[in-house]
């Protein structure tokens, strides 16, 4: 079987794991899917969404059409974006004269944090995509049309500010450029092209010249520090969550052995900075650092790329060549059952199970329904109803006045769990405006694979390592969660 047949391979299985997650896990792991999910669905009706910061321009554009066929329709794009960027990845591996270039998809896909991702409706998996175009276009010598792929980047992430300017770097030092340096500096100016666009596209909608700079999200400060610090290695102990446990020997092998032979420099310095900027952001609590490994998905193919230069460095000192098959069943079988434990053990996606099944039970006897609020975004998709305005925020008096003024035939979905600690509202409270319980309904939710926590590597509960980069909160199971709707009469 030929190179691209088992790439062909490859991107079909994985297309079929991709469709599963999407069928098994109808909303994210965090709250940002849905609310990116709310951002494309009511996208034409509310025209700035599409210049929005948090939105980001690049993901609207590609997913406000099909986000008009349902919150399904939309997750399947993101899964055709990964078969994509892992066939991209493919490509780039075999055009740079790597051996098994066939292997980067799957170590790719087999990447915990990717897999985690490739059924959801965030923007790292779209910034992959455009990186890994950019860098292919850029490294066979199509420079100019990289530069232009290039400058959409700070268009799907943040990231794409930093790695413009690593793009500029590259310009200025690629060795292909017989030009002097002081004439090459006009050729890094179409890079921000990108960002003259969104200006424009943001001032023709708004017909606010600053609506970029007023929309910026207040998070992202420089100094806001919002959500916490960590030390500077926390990232570094959060490795197997990027690339799996036993994915983390070869890609370290790899960075060992291309820095050495001085290959492929442009993927390596992407993640390089990526991982060395974002961890100096997570220890001084710099522009909104969360510390999500999820961050790195942006230059997982890179990651990819390295892994299979540390994979060969190992199979070609193998004695017998069959014994590479075997090494890659031992391999990668694991590594695949790893990422999909990683993924089921994400025990907040399993709220979307319970919303659903409190939904339908609602619709057995509706009330009709002239207003909407819920405590996660996922409630709204349910309904397949916009965010009004005012919204409920973390300030507990203006969410009391917001319900209090609400008409009649308000229907509010609350959780035992994030509406009293985002929202610091009670379902009590609520129902002490005036409001009717119509429901109250527990759930046990435990993953489609494992009914428990499957152990200290998934074990991302806050607890005494919480800050460190050890633990996640939102990982293991079982999840218990409580439902309530509550209905205003008049």
């Amino acid at each position: 079987m030929r190179g691209w047949q088992k790439a062909l391979f490859w991107s079909a299985a994985l297309g079929v794991l991709g469709t599963a997650l999407v069928l098994m896990f109808p909303d994210s792991y965090q709250q940002d899917g849905g609310q990116h999910y709310m951002f494309v669905r009511w996208a034409f009706l509310r025209p700035h969404y599409f210049v929005k910061v948090w939105a980001r321009p690049l993901f609207e554009l590609v997913y406000a059409l099909p986000a008009q066929l349902g919150y399904p329709v939309a997750k399947f794009v993101t899964v055709s974006v990964c078969l994509a960027t892992g066939w991209n990845t493919f490509r780039l591996a075999e055009e740079q004269g790597l051996s098994r270039p066939h292997l980067s998809i799957p170590l790719l896909w087999f990447q915990p944090s990717w897999l985690l991702l490739c059924s959801e409706l965030m923007t790292e998996p779209l910034f992959a995509l455009a990186f890994i175009v950019a860098l292919r276009l850029h490294l066979s010598g199509r420079v100019k049309a990289g530069i232009a792929v290039a400058s959409l980047l700070p268009l799907a992430r943040p990231e794409g500010f930093f790695l413009g300017i690593l793009w500029g770097v590259w310009l200025l030092l690629d060795q292909r450029d017989p030009r002097p340096l002081w004439r090459r500096l006009p050729s890094t100016l179409p890079l921000a092209a990108g960002c003259g666009l969104w200006w424009m596209a943001a001032y023709l909608i708004t017909r606010n010249p600053l609506f970029i700079l007023h929309d910026w999200p207040q998070e992202w400060l420089a100094t806001s520090g919002v959500y916490g610090t960590a030390p500077f290695w926390s990232y570094a102990l959060r490795l197997p969550e990027l690339l799996g446990p036993l994915l983390l020997f070869p890609f370290l092998l790899g960075l060992g052995v291309v820095l050495l032979r001085r290959q492929f420099l442009e993927a390596t310095s992407a993640v390089l900075v990526l991982f060395l900027l974002h961890s100096v952001f997570r220890t001084f609590g710099l522009f909104g650092s969360a510390g999500y490994p999820r961050y790195f998905v942006c230059v997982s193919p890179a990651l990819a790329l390295i892994t299979l230069a540390g994979w060969n460095a190992l199979a070609d000192r193998l004695p017998r060549q069959r014994w590479v098959g075997a090494l890659g069943a031992l391999v990668l079988l694991p590594s695949a059952m790893a990422a999909l434990l990683y993924v089921d053990a994400a025990e907040w996606s399993r709220d979307a199970w319970a919303v659903d099944a409190t939904v339908a039970r609602f619709r057995e006897a509706p009330r009709p329904v002239s207003r909407f609020y819920g405590s996660q975004r996922y409630m709204y998709v349910a309904f397949d109803t916009p965010e009004l305005k005012p919204l409920l925020n973390g300030d507990r008096e203006h969410n009391l006045q917001v319900l209090r003024e609400a008409p009649p035939g308000t229907l509010v979905m609350w959780d035992g769990d994030r509406g009293p600690e985002w929202h610091h509202l009670e379902s009590q409270d609520i129902a002490a405006l005036g409001y009717t319980l119509l429901r109250s309904d527990s759930y046990v939710l435990t993953g489609k694979l494992l009914s428990r926590s499957p152990g200290p590597w998934f074990d991302y509960g806050y607890g005494p390592l919480d800050g460190y980069g050890w633990n996640w909160h939102g990982f293991g199971g079982p999840r218990s969660v409580r439902l309530f709707l509550l209905y205003k009469e008049r």
